[in-house]
C-alpha cells in the first residue's frame, strides 16, 4: 500500500503543482484586461469569462513595445523616459538596479548564466555547480591580480537565492551541461542527474 501511495504520490504532485504554477500565471497576466474599456472584456462580448484572453494580451503587448523600441523613435523615447525616472528619488535607485540586472540577464549579447562550472564552495574539496556571470569590473578589478571569473552559487532547492563569488579563472571547471540540465540538477538536490554528453574521441593524425 505505501508503495502504490508514493508511486501515486511521484504522478500527481508535479501534475497538481505544473498546472498550479501555469493557473497562477494566467490570472496574473489576465489583470491586463483592466486595461481595455468594460465593454471590451470577453465577459461582456461573449456572456462568459475566456481565461489566457489576458495573456495573450500581455504578451502582445510586449512584443509591440518590443517593435516599437527597436527603432530610431522608440529608443529616443526610452532614453528620454530613463533620464525621467533617473531624476525622481527612490524611484530612481530601484528602477536602475532592476535595469542593470534585466540588461544583464537578457542582453542577446552577454555572458550571464550562459555557462555551467563546477567550483569548490564553501571549502576547498567541496565541489558544486556555479553559473558564470562575467568578470569583475570597476575598482575591484585594481585590487585582483590575475584572470577572476564572477560566478553565481546557487541554493538548493531554491536556486533565486545564493552568494556572489570572484574567483581565479584556473580554480573553475566548464561543464559539458546546459544551464537548464544544471538548474534541475540543483532544484532536485543531485537526484535528477543529467545525461551525460559523450565527448569527441581524438583519432590520431595519419602520415
Amino acid at each position: 500500500m505505501k508503495r502504490y501511495f508514493i508511486t501515486g504520490l511521484l504522478i500527481w504532485v508535479p501534475l497538481v503543482i505544473t498546472v498550479w504554477v501555469l493557473s497562477t500565471i494566467v490570472e496574473t497576466l489576465d489583470q491586463s484586461l483592466r486595461l481595455l474599456p468594460e465593454a471590451m472584456h470577453p465577459k461582456n462580448l461573449f456572456g462568459f469569462p475566456l481565461p489566457g484572453v489576458g495573456a495573450l494580451l500581455t504578451l502582445a503587448m510586449i512584443w509591440l513595445t518590443g517593435l516599437f523600441a527597436a527603432n530610431f523613435i522608440g529608443q529616443k523615447l526610452v532614453d528620454w523616459w530613463d533620464k525621467l525616472l533617473s531624476r525622481i528619488p527612490v524611484v530612481n535607485s530601484v528602477y536602475k538596479s532592476v535595469k542593470q540586472v534585466s540588461d544583464t540577464l537578457f542582453a542577446p549579447n552577454g555572458n550571464a548564466f550562459r555557462k555551467a562550472l563546477l567550483v569548490q564552495y564553501p571549502r576547498q574539496g567541496a565541489w558544486t555547480i556555479a553559473f558564470l556571470t562575467g568578470a569583475p569590473g570597476g575598482d575591484i578589478r585594481n585590487h585582483l591580480a590575475g584572470d577572476y571569473v564572477s560566478v553565481y552559487v546557487p541554493t538548493t532547492p531554491n536556486p533565486t537565492s545564493g552568494f556572489f563569488l570572484m574567483l581565479p579563472r584556473q580554480d573553475v571547471v566548464e561543464l559539458d551541461m546546459s544551464v537548464d540540465e544544471a538548474l534541475k540538477y540543483i532544484i532536485s538536490m543531485g537526484v535528477v542527474v543529467p545525461p551525460p554528453h559523450p565527448r569527441p574521441v581524438a583519432h590520431p593524425a595519419h602520415p
